[in-house]
């Protein structure tokens, strides 16, 4: 069972329950909240319409209806139900810059990129109603930057035996962001986390060079030299950002969905569980969406989908 998770724009709200007060520490904390107050949203929405159906879902394992608020799609179970034809952008698509920050999960086999890609893409223009996007970051699991090691990444494989951090597997899943390229899908890819020496290793190997590498430092006015050298070489912009490499986790996925006081009450508390619907629960990805009007600066609509497998694969990560 294919689970689809969505913040809805988070811009509309007060901002009370997604504020993400500075910090050193990377977060998640904007996700996670966003997507808990949709859900609250939503099920306030079909308690006070009087409507609160429920229905079946088909491959849930104990049989258990699903609330109303929850839609199924070509396949795939939306959490909250999101109605696509509702207006995107208010502004004519050249007013704005469009930026998409997708990350790939650790623990997900290489393999499966190609077709996540152009879901979480997919995804980000019917929310939208536009046909491109301006700018694509990718977050690759396992690769990580620290300032204090002057550029150098650490690789960790989250037990995945294609080690999704290599630059074998990194420079494969380019290509499909390239041939999305081409198609005019996105005018330009950027990275995450890539130090000078990753950068050099990567870059012979591409068609479309990243214009940007989105990095994460303790300090932000502390970057090594000799990135900030080699990057002004290669004509690429560093940005900083401050979010998880690992942002949706199995433990908190599950709790978002559980039984539990903050939970959306569908999925159970644990995979043999009898209060929800049973199954290893696998985040696959996450991706993370901001129109900006560029005459104003002003962040119109931003927001992020998710999406997560119900299945019999074994949960591995924390």
């Amino acid at each position: 069972m294919k689970l689809i998770l969505s913040t809805s724009n988070i811009m509309k709200g007060d901002g009370s329950s997604v504020i993400r007060h500075p910090t050193t520490d990377k977060s998640n904390v904007e996700l996670i909240n966003s997507l808990r107050s949709n859900f609250v949203a939503a099920q306030q929405a079909v308690s006070d319409s009087s409507t609160a159906a429920f229905h079946t879902s088909e491959g849930a394992e104990t049989g258990r209806p699903c609330p109303s608020w929850i839609s199924e799609q070509d396949g795939a179970h939306y959490i909250p139900a999101i109605d696509f034809s509702q207006p995107g952008l208010v502004e004519e698509r050249d007013q704005y810059d469009i930026t998409v920050k997708l990350f790939y999960l650790p623990g997900i086999p290489v393999s499966r990129r190609c077709a996540h890609t152009r879901q979480a893409i997919d995804l980000v223009l019917k929310e939208l109603h536009v046909d491109s996007i301006d700018l694509l970051i990718v977050s690759f699991p396992g690769v990580s930057f620290d300032a204090d090691d002057d550029g150098e990444e650490e690789i960790s494989d989250s037990g995945s035996e294609q080690q999704p951090g290599d630059i074998d597997n990194i420079i494969q899943t380019w290509k499909t962001l390239e041939s999305l390229q081409e198609k005019g899908m996105i005018a330009q890819l950027g990275v995450a986390e890539f130090s000078g020496e990753r950068l050099a290793k990567f870059l012979p190997h591409t068609k479309v060079r990243p214009s940007v590498d989105q990095i994460n430092v303790r300090d932000c006015c502390v970057v090594p030299k000799s990135l900030i050298l080699y990057a002004k070489q290669e004509n690429i912009q560093l940005l900083t950002h401050n979010d998880c490499t690992n942002i949706l986790p199995v433990g908190t996925t599950r709790e978002l969905l559980g039984p539990g006081e903050n939970g959306a009450g569908m999925l159970a508390s644990a995979p043999d569980a009898d209060d929800g619907i049973k199954g290893h629960l696998e985040p696959q990805w996450v991706v993370k969406y901001t129109a900006v009007i560029k005459d104003r600066g002003v962040v119109e609509n931003k927001g992020y989908f998710a999406l997560a497998d119900i299945g019999n694969c074994v949960e591995q990560r924390p």
